[in-house]
């Protein structure tokens, strides 16, 4: 239907055949297309994690103990204990509820978490989502709708280790004395 070619839409023409004579009419070959899939163009929404460089705790699992994680985590089973990923972001999924100790460089909240929370970046605690405990971190977003109990510690980021830092050491700039001053230093 969209493809048709002008072949197709045209019929043939089909000289008129002299004294009724049937001829015979070779049947044309018939060419089998393939349809393309459609693409759409439009990006599809996301409801799972980033699949690279993360890991997944489905809504099915429960654990109980220590999470060391070096890749960012996103969590949506049960959880006790304590989990650190310390140089990733860790984010708790609609279902999923964390009964622990959290330490991380981004924490993002969907589900619950009952327990103390620090981030060295940002946590964000989203719309449905519930926290209970006290939060250490640089930066805090809190979502219209969200349920927060505990104690907020707001820190300066740490500097990054390749900026210089000021040297304590640096001799201080004395100011040099006035003309009159240094006459009265002379008199004496």
């Amino acid at each position: 239907m969209w493809n048709k070619r002008r072949e197709e839409e045209t019929p043939k023409y089909t000289p008129p055949n002299p004294g009724g004579i049937a001829t015979p009419v070779a049947p044309s070959p018939v060419e089998v297309k393939k349809e393309a899939t459609p693409v759409s163009t439009t990006p599809m929404g996301r409801t799972e994690p980033e699949s690279r460089g993360s890991a997944t705790i489905g809504k099915a699992v429960k654990i109980v103990g220590q999470i060391y994680s070096k890749e960012d985590l996103f969590v949506d089973g049960d959880l006790e204990g304590t989990v650190e990923a310390l140089e990733h972001k860790l984010t708790i999924g609609p279902n999923g509820t964390v009964h622990a100790g959290v330490k991380a460089r981004e924490v993002v909240v969907l589900g619950t978490i009952q327990g103390n929370v620090e981030a060295t970046d940002k946590i964000e605690i989203r719309k449905d989502a519930k926290l209970v405990g006290d939060i250490h971190t640089a930066r805090i977003i809190i979502e219209d709708g969200a349920y927060f109990k505990g104690s907020i510690d707001i820190v300066k980021p740490e500097p990054a280790k390749g900026a210089p830092k000021p040297s304590a050491a640096a001799p201080a700039v004395v100011p040099s004395p006035t003309p009159a001053a240094a006459a009265g230093e002379m008199k004496r």
